[in-house]
């Protein structure tokens, strides 16, 4: 009656929730580990994993610029931080509907490594634009994609783990940009790869196209192309014959 009568909210069951469960338990791990291991998790999870996929976007760039169909390769990666714009877009209107507050704000316990978050908890930000990036990078090349996406789930545990954040919210933002990062990613194509291919023909060319020695198609594609260059002399062949 103290705490109510204090103001502070009251702990809650654990055990039948398993999203607050789950939520302790991860969270358990920051009360147990030193110091700091705590103030890299906070600035991982606040700003690392985002500053990480930018300059994995950047390496992206670099090695797509080499391919055959560098263009529409480009096109693809412009597609990342699109979607994740896109993505914490939708998220306004979600969080606004589902008005979740902080997980801090309804249960005591907890290790709250970073204060001051006072919007809705669900769903979040920070787990939303990373796997919209990631999954957007795995659209154009998927070594980096895997990599964009296990960032992602980092992202999301270190979310879990500061205290900021249910499970639940981060599963939420996680489906969240999946969704918006692949099913738009056709439409966006359709208009981010002629942009590309027109500044390929423009003093620009450098930014879609590398002028060092293109990477060797994939090797399907290069069985495609030895299989049309034996069809060719046999249609000549034709042509001449007529």
């Amino acid at each position: 009656m103290a705490g109510l009568a204090m103001g502070y909210p009251m702990p809650q069951a654990r055990g039948g929730n398993p999203d607050t469960s789950t939520l302790y338990d991860i969270n358990g791990l920051a009360k147990d580990a030193p110091g700091w291991l705590d103030r890299t998790m906070e600035f991982v999870g606040e700003y690392g994993i985002v500053l990480g996929l930018a300059v994995l976007m950047v390496l992206a760039w670099w090695s797509l610029r080499r391919r055959p169909d560098a263009p529409a390769a480009v096109a693809a990666l412009l597609w990342a931080p699109l979607a994740a714009g896109l993505a914490l877009l939708v998220n306004v209107p979600i969080r606004g509907f589902v008005k979740r507050p902080r997980p801090f704000m309804d249960h005591t316990g907890l290790e709250v490594l970073v204060k001051g978050k006072t919007d809705y908890s669900f769903v979040s930000d920070h787990a939303t634009l990373t796997m919209a990036i990631g999954v957007a990078l795995f659209v154009a090349n998927r070594k980096y994609g895997l990599i964009g996406i296990g960032l992602a789930f980092l992202e999301g545990f270190c979310r879990v783990y500061m205290g900021v954040h249910y499970p639940t919210d981060v599963i939420g933002g996680l489906a969240l940009g999946t969704a918006v990062a692949l099913l738009l990613a056709p439409l966006a194509m359709m208009a981010l790869t002629p942009l590309t291919r027109a500044v390929a023909g423009t003093r620009f060319a450098w930014l879609v196209r590398s002028a060092g020695p293109l990477a060797a198609p994939p090797p399907l594609v290069a069985a495609e192309a030895a299989e049309a260059g034996r069809e060719t002399p046999r249609h000549r062949d034709n042509d001449l014959a007529a």
